[in-house]
């Protein structure tokens, strides 16, 4: 088990900023991605944003423009800035390393242990 440690999060006004951040002790290998993920109260968990190993990073349309998805390879580390939140990001977020399976997807095999986040109006 690869032991992924987040911190950040906490509770803001809408239109308010969060930095969350995820790391590693170690220095990851065969990842095919890092990225935040979220799962809200009641809901599926969904991909937030997820920046590939050669640093391209995806945004989900709903965080698009507002989040960016950054990394500090030399500190086994990514970051979520989060910016211009709204009462719908309220959620669980979760950090994650991806892994290339035997299907060749490019999926999330480690997680972080969550950190909640609360958006209020």
């Amino acid at each position: 088990q690869l032991p992924l440690l987040q911190s950040g999060g906490g509770s803001v006004q809408a239109g308010g900023t969060l930095r969350l951040s995820c790391r590693t002790p170690g220095q990851l290998f065969n990842t095919c991605g890092k990225g935040w993920y979220r799962q809200a109260p009641g809901k599926e968990r969904e991909m937030v944003s997820i920046i590939s190993s050669d640093g391209t990073p995806t945004y989900a349309y709903f965080v698009e423009g507002r989040f960016t998805i950054s990394e500090d390879r030399d500190k086994n580390a990514w970051y979520l800035q989060m910016n211009v939140l709204k009462t719908e990001d309220t959620a669980v977020y979760y950090c994650a390393a991806l892994v290339t399976d035997l299907s060749r997807t490019c999926a999330p095999r480690f997680w972080g242990q969550g950190t909640p986040v609360t958006v209020s109006s």
